[in-house]
């Protein structure tokens, strides 16, 4: 549009030059070169008033457009300014509010905590009152027990995965295999009758070096799936009179003993069994083998560890575990050997703790990956020393070390539930299953069978000899091919 109008001005302006030098000429009788000289002249001087003109009026639109905009930045400054006086009241508001809250909840915090105190100190009397009476109704119980009676027991309570025992039991559990040394309990074991401590300590030593050391399995499952993730493997001897018994009745003889090494070699190469015949069926499930703190300085070590190494393709499915006061008992040789076995890719776990004064960090460079908790402890239903940690985050404080959070001693549906609420992503217990024996062809199967197992696998490190002590002990099980006694 200014493009057209600029055109037309400049015809207008042509037109009147060339029509004011005809006048000249035909009017005034001017020669055809001045009426030219006339024509250009006021052409020009059209052009230059045009010109002059145009711009005049270019200047008075920019001065329009520079008001309104110096206009437009003065509103919004002044709604800044609105803004920010609003913004500073809201602060002061914000200020107050929170100060008043502060305020309320600091003598409400301090009627919780003092009440979070009464309700712990009414727990450890009720825990308290319950031994109590568990221990008076022991002696009635112990006497309508019948010899059957007490032998299913001793199969069905198992010690080792930390379970409450059946209420015939007459005695509490003891230690896992893991479980550091300890002088052997006072009690009576009907395996064992007749026998003084020395007379008990032979005859474990026998069914050790017999291999009548059965294997039984308890699953642990997932939360609230249930489905089996992991097993624990549980060790019973077999007596002479047929009997099985739970490791509960005879770990202690065996740590007084000094058999442990020998026990946990056992076991473990029994695990690697059990390991490759489940991988067959399941590539992600894991199995959890107990060990002893004597085991990792006992002189055999070097040879169990040439045997982990020549099973280590398994190691991201077999877990070691150690109890709670092996694990804090631990000097620089078990660090040692714990470093060794962590750098053939195996995995540890903890269990049978008795508070939750764990360093997580430093579990984890240790290679340990899961925590085993007693569900009465996570509830802190039982009488337990004072952590810095509400055991309700104990799950998240675990997790972000890579460590797994296992609660056992699981007996009930409303356990499982409460269990929930403190993210705990895996399960073991009564509740799910009890302990069950491995069949005897699995464990043949595993040894003699190269295709199934691997014969070089399930086969002792080269070099090692039927000599006494716990390494000869592992040479003389493979060769008698690992007969279930």
């Amino acid at each position: 549009m200014v493009r057209i109008s600029a055109i037309f001005i400049a015809a207008c302006i042509v037109l009147i030059a060339g029509s004011i030098g005809v006048v000249v000429y035909l009017r005034f009788g001017f020669t055809g070169a001045e009426s030219a000289l006339v024509a250009l002249g006021v052409l020009t001087a059209l052009a230059v008033y045009n010109a002059i003109a145009a711009r005049k009026h270019d200047r008075l639109e920019a001065s329009n457009q520079l008001a309104n905009l110096a206009r437009g930045a003065g509103e919004l400054a002044r709604q800044l300014a609105e803004f920010g006086r609003r913004l500073s009241t809201m602060e002061g508001k914000v200020d107050t509010v929170i100060d008043r809250a502060l305020a309320t909840a600091q003598p409400l915090a301090a009627e919780i905590e003092e009440l979070s105190t009464l309700v712990k100190q009414l727990a450890d009397s009720v825990a308290a009152h319950e031994v109590a009476l568990a221990a008076e109704r022991r002696p009635a119980a112990a006497a309508v027990e019948t010899p059957a009676a007490a032998n299913g027991a001793a199969i069905m309570a198992d010690p080792d995965s930390h379970l409450a025992a059946p209420l015939v039991v007459a005695a509490p559990a003891a230690p896992a295999v893991s479980a550091a040394p300890a002088a052997p309990a006072e009690r009576k074991i009907a395996a064992f009758a007749g026998l003084d401590r020395d007379g008990i300590i032979a005859a474990i030593a026998k069914a050790i070096d017999a291999s009548k050391i059965d294997l039984y399995l308890q699953p642990v499952v997932t939360l609230p799936q249930r489905k089996v993730r992991y097993y624990e493997a549980l060790s019973r001897l077999k007596a002479e009179n047929g009997d099985l018994v739970a490791a509960g009745d005879f770990l202690a003889y065996a740590e007084a003993g000094a058999l442990m090494p020998k026990l946990d070699q056992l076991s473990t190469l029994r695990c690697v069994q059990v390991v490759r015949r489940l991988l067959l069926k399941n590539r992600e499930i894991g199995l959890f083998c107990n060990l002893s703190g004597a085991t990792l300085t006992d002189s055999g070590f070097p040879k169990f560890l040439e045997f982990m190494e020549a099973n280590r393709a398994i190691a991201p499915s077999l877990v070691f575990e150690f109890t709670q006061s092996a694990v804090r008992a631990m000097g620089p040789i078990e660090h040692e050997s714990l470093a060794a076995l962590a750098e053939r890719g195996f995995r540890f776990s903890i269990d049978n703790l008795t508070d939750l004064r764990v360093e997580a960090r430093e579990l984890n460079e240790r290679g340990f990956r899961f925590v085993k908790v007693p569900a009465t402890l996570l509830f802190n239903r039982v009488g337990v020393a004072s952590t810095d940690i509400h055991p309700a985050d104990f799950s998240d404080l675990l997790g972000r070390f890579g460590i797994d959070l296992i609660a056992e001693r699981i007996e009930n549906e409303n356990t499982v539930v409460d269990l929930l609420d403190y993210d705990v992503r895996f399960g073991q217990g009564f509740l799910f299953s009890l302990p069950r024996p491995v069949r005897a062809e699995a464990l043949q199967g595993a040894a003699g069978d190269p295709k199934e197992s691997g014969k070089d696998a399930a086969s002792p490190p080269h070099g090692a000899s039927a000599a006494t002590g716990s390494g000869g002990h592992l040479a003389q099980l493979a060769r008698v091919g690992m007969r279930r006694n």
